[in-house]
């Protein structure tokens, strides 16, 4: 079996930044926290490979520890959204018609109504901003996605034979969702996964950015552009940087999804071999 080749490319592209962010836990050129005015500024090379900003901290410090940032309050927003979207959309589609099943989709069509940007606004409004407010925020507006595409998926199989079958032994609905629906959905809710992992890096560093997201001094790429955007014209470097992570941690993970689709499809797999 070949392996498709935007997965490895997708896989290539989001390890280099995982890799950084795990070695960030325990190593990074130079302290993000400390300031050093007498630094600031200080060109690409030498003590500070990527150079220093305005404040004199190491940006290849702060990219690592922004990707570290970035990459677990995307983890943790997606893993909100599969736990609680999942098992919603898996009771709506073995309650199909029901009241149940109305009340569960019209709530998912209420959350979609409020981005998460709104969301987090009226999350900061009552709590402060912070990376909390912005993971709940995320993960709120994941939970009607995955909620959509489990009860879309699992629709088409409550009519086959084999689940047919389990209904005639005497299984209830939650028992056929669990052993015979789930399992043969979880590869297009992977696929699913990895894209709102895409849009939750996208959605943090957007939050960060217009200061809702993760609070000085930890780093993060949507504060990072936020602090450039006032040198874009005299160092564009400080903004190029961590734009550029953005755009190929979400690239990279947009590749892998699709390769995965291709993977896991068995349709497209049999035109592979």
């Amino acid at each position: 079996m070949r392996w498709p080749v935007q997965l490895i490319l997708g896989a290539g592209f989001a390890g280099l930044f995982l890799v950084a962010a795990m070695a960030s836990l325990v190593w990074t050129p130079h302290d993000v926290t400390v300031l050093s005015i007498a630094a600031k500024l200080r060109p690409v090379g030498g003590d500070y490979l990527l150079g220093t900003d305005h404040f004199g901290r190491d940006v290849l410090s702060m990219l690592m520890v922004g990707a570290r940032t970035s990459i677990a309050v995307a983890i943790v927003a997606v893993g909100i959204g599969m736990a609680l979207g999942v098992p919603l959309g898996l009771t709506a589609a073995a309650n199909k018609g029901s009241l149940l099943d109305e009340v569960i989709m019209r709530g998912n069509d209420l959350i979609f109504a409020f981005p998460s940007l709104v969301i987090a606004i009226l999350i900061t409004a009552v709590f402060g901003p912070s990376a909390l407010n912005a993971i709940i925020a995320i993960g709120i507006f994941n939970i009607p996605v995955f909620a959509r595409v489990t009860r879309g998926a699992a629709l088409s199989l409550w009519t086959l034979d084999y689940v047919l079958a389990a209904r005639v032994s005497g299984k209830g609905k939650p028992r056929i969702s669990v052993e015979h629906i789930l399992p043969n959905i979880a590869n297009l809710l992977i696929v699913q996964g990895t894209i709102q992992f895409s849009l939750g890096i996208l959605a943090e560093a957007g939050l960060s950015y217009v200061g809702l997201g993760v609070q000085p001094p930890t780093p993060s790429w949507g504060r990072m552009l936020a602090d450039a955007q006032t040198m874009i014209y005299t160092d564009p470097r400080l903004a190029l940087l961590p734009g550029l992570c953005i755009v190929i941690t979400v690239l990279g993970l947009n590749l892998m999804g699709d390769g995965l689709r291709d993977l896991l499809d068995p349709r497209l797999r049999r035109g592979r071999q």
